[in-house]
């Protein structure tokens, strides 16, 4: 399925933990599979396979009080560019650790919207679909979100508090 990787990439997120994603991503495909009649019916394929995903992540969230891992750290470190010296990639790096250390202290609804829109790069309308909210409620959301972390880093840098 062309999509597999996305949502890998999206469970991932939401569970911090390769394996649990691949159970979770294998668990999704499934459900697509044995409801494949309704393939036809849908608007927008991508957004259902996501939904599944995000409602079987938080399924085992929820059942096994799960705590999240260094893995999520690893799964969304940016690879150090060949043209940065090594003062500059560990700088980039330690901002980058800080901001997914934010991102990942907000509200579940806001780092999933945070997540859906700036990392995977879904639209409005598609983040609605997955999340099965309005379109206003994710920009406002989003909104809010992006607003919590750029606030908490600039207290990080000028204070040097969270």
């Amino acid at each position: 399925m062309p999509i597999k990787q996305k949502l890998y990439r999206f469970a991932l997120r939401l569970l911090g933990n390769e394996e649990d994603a691949k159970d979770i991503i294998q668990d999704a495909l499934i459900k697509v599979w044995h409801n494949k009649e309704k393939m036809g019916e849908l608007q927008n394929l991508e957004a259902w396979c996501m939904r599944i995903t995000r409602n079987l992540a938080l399924d085992k969230i929820k059942s096994r009080k799960y705590r999240m891992t260094d893995d999520l750290g690893r799964a969304q470190e940016v690879p150090a560019s060949p043209q940065h010296n090594p003062h500059q990639t560990a700088e980039k790096s330690d901002l980058m650790r800080r901001v997914h250390g934010l991102i990942n202290k907000l509200p579940e609804k806001f780092r999933t919207i945070l997540q859906l829109r700036d990392m995977d790069g879904l639209s409005y309308q598609e983040i609605a679909e997955v999340l099965e909210i309005e379109m206003s409620e994710v920009k406002v959301n989003l909104h809010r979100a992006r607003k919590q972390v750029r606030e908490q880093l600039q207290n990080l840098h000028v204070y040097g508090t969270q």
